[in-house]
């Protein structure tokens, strides 16, 4: 069961990445370079790619030397809450200012809504009675820490922002700083969440 779940988690979020830069390729309107440095540039497309990446690692066993990363017993908690964070500011935040239609809706959807459930189930039935330490997760903390420094360095000079409570030149710095500080409370509190309710459900020695 745990294998079937771990194929299908990684079927959803490789053709989700995937098609959706398929479309942005297509229907981009910089250069293909450009048009690849903005794919990197979502915190969507990224957490979906770790996930997608982790999914890999333990359908096709891949060896922990190279993929460590993904075997530490961390990061299946750490990636569930990005993922949750991601689907959580799209419903809250960013479903309102745009309406896809047809290929893009589905892989909307995949991005946003499906994949993040599906990862919580899935660390839900599988790995959330792992004893993980509050430090390994905590460290993760830098992923969206050294995220929000590329995003903004790179908007800086480029005039691009992702999102647009990122941006920078139409914000503020005050308010640019209220919505980081924000995120960042959020991704706290839903590992402090994920991490308390593991302890709850790990059985007592």
């Amino acid at each position: 069961m745990r294998r079937n779940f771990e194929i299908l988690g990684f079927t959803m979020s490789c053709f989700a990445v995937v098609t959706q830069l398929i479309l942005m390729l297509h229907n981009r309107e910089a250069g293909v370079g450009e048009t690849m440095l903005r794919f990197v540039s979502y915190f969507t497309i990224l957490t979906n790619g770790l996930v997608s990446l982790y999914f890999a690692v333990r359908v096709f066993g891949l060896k922990r030397r190279m993929w460590v990363l993904f075997h530490r017993r961390a990061t299946p908690m750490a990636l569930t809450a990005f993922i949750l964070v991601v689907g959580l500011v799209y419903q809250v935040a960013l479903r309102k200012i745009w309406n896809p239609t047809g290929l893009q809706m589905i892989v909307d959807e995949l991005l946003h809504t499906i994949v993040p459930v599906f990862m919580y189930v899935y660390w839900l039935m599988f790995q959330a009675r792992n004893l993980v330490m509050w430090q390994e997760l905590r460290s993760w903390l830098l992923f969206p820490v050294l995220y929000l420094g590329w995003v903004l360095l790179r908007g800086y000079y480029s005039g691009f922002y992702p999102y647009p409570f990122l941006n920078m030149d139409q914000l503020g710095t005050g308010t640019l700083v209220l919505n980081i500080s924000m995120v960042l409370a959020l991704m706290l509190l839903v590992m402090a969440a994920l991490y308390f309710l593991g302890r709850l459900l790990r059985p007592k020695q």
